[in-house]
């Protein structure tokens, strides 16, 4: 199964997105290879530009130009972002979603992986691909002694105690980043069905619209192109077989999520600006 996804800017669908499987390479530029590159018309673009490969759970970046530095950005980091000089060979990239900036420019609206055409020249890479182990005990981690920090226990004394994990040593064959856009999105989708709690078979799937003013309070910026973008990336990400009507769409990912405990009560606080 692919584990990155190239998203040129301007695409206008999957048929134009590059999918590789762990292994495989994509090289880009202004004259990429034919048949297997990624052509970036910019006068600013070096002709052999750098090139992609993907692994399991995270791609690498090899930069080929000898006086560009890349940017990548992770849209969902509040400007996080690493640097690639000139001639780096290999650097890990561990964004789920990320924006490599080739040349002086920004992001444009909508979120990440929308496609649009944007001021200077990059792509988007998506690599849902991402694991998480599962620790025992909790609603998504472990019994705790202290606090959580970046996914480590704290114990009360500030020091590590790898005793108090009990760790799943298997990933989690849903791994979802509660952090985030998607899952608000998720969230958002399945709030009815399970605040119904018996009747949820009954409870409304909301549409697009009203998703877009769930989320607004906690996602100020939010809108109908980005809440549809990421109900895209769920499907993808979730691996669902399901037709392209966007209501056969939404009701697939409710039930799926409800059916593996992906959302649960719990998690709605995401919905009220809290991390779960």
């Amino acid at each position: 199964m692919f584990s990155v996804i190239i998203v040129p800017d301007g695409c206008r669908g999957p048929e134009e997105q590059h999918r590789l499987e762990p292994g495989h390479t994509l090289r880009f530029g202004r004259t990429a290879p034919a048949g297997n590159g990624l052509t970036i018309s910019h006068p600013a673009v070096a002709c052999a530009a750098g090139e992609i490969t993907a692994t399991g759970a995270f791609w690498i970046l090899t930069n080929f130009s000898s006086d560009q530095t890349y940017i990548v950005e992770n849209p969902e980091g509040a400007g996080e972002h690493i640097r690639v000089a000139p001639g780096r060979a290999d650097a890990p990239v561990p964004f789920e979603f990320a924006r490599v900036h080739l040349c002086a420019g920004g992001s444009g609206p909508g979120g990440p992986g929308l496609g649009e055409s944007r001021p200077g020249c990059g792509f988007d890479v998506l690599a849902p691909r991402h694991d998480y182990l599962t620790p025992g005990g909790s609603l998504i981690g472990g019994p705790v002694s202290g606090g959580a920090v970046g996914g480590a226990v704290l114990a009360d004394d500030g020091a590590r105690d790898a005793e108090d994990w009990s760790f799943d040593p298997f990933p989690r064959p849903y791994p979802l980043d509660h952090t985030c856009h998607y899952f608000l999105v998720l969230a958002a989708l399945c709030e009815a069905s399970l605040r119904a709690g018996d009747a949820a078979a009954a409870a409304p799937v909301p549409d697009v619209a009203e998703l877009t003013q769930r989320l607004r309070p906690v996602w100020p910026d939010v809108t109908p192109a980005a809440v549809t973008w990421n109900l895209d990336y769920l499907r993808l990400k979730l691996r669902l077989r399901t037709p392209d009507d966007p209501g056969t769409v939404r009701e697939a990912l409710v039930r799926f999520a409800l059916r593996f405990d992906l959302v649960q009560e719990g998690h709605l606080a995401v919905l009220d600006g809290q991390l779960v």
